[in-house]
């Protein structure tokens, strides 16, 4: 199933023509809830089910989140994340 045009602004990298919403689920759950403002929001709750969305952000990609986000997100879904794991999922643009 394709993904819709208007959601282009939260995958800057990638041409939304060409993701799939079944095979790139995770890297659209991610990145709408990233960078995504109500309308993509609405958008992904209508498109993927609860589970689908709590487990990409129980699960999350390395590198792939920003952090004042990530928390909002873990606490909305009611996820508890051992530190080393949330750690690794946020996008470090300043590394020591």
């Amino acid at each position: 199933m394709p993904v819709p045009k208007f959601l282009q602004s939260c995958f800057a990298s990638y041409d939304v023509e060409k993701l799939d919403s079944r095979k790139d689920k995770k890297l659209i759950i991610t990145e709408i809830l990233n960078k995504g403002v109500d309308r993509d929001v609405n958008w992904l709750y209508r498109t993927y089910s609860k589970e689908d969305i709590k487990g990409a952000v129980e699960k999350p990609t390395r590198g792939m989140w920003l952090k004042t986000t990530y928390n909002y997100w873990l606490k909305i879904l009611g996820v508890d994340l051992p530190v080393n794991k949330f750690q690794e999922a946020i996008i470090d643009l300043n590394p020591r």
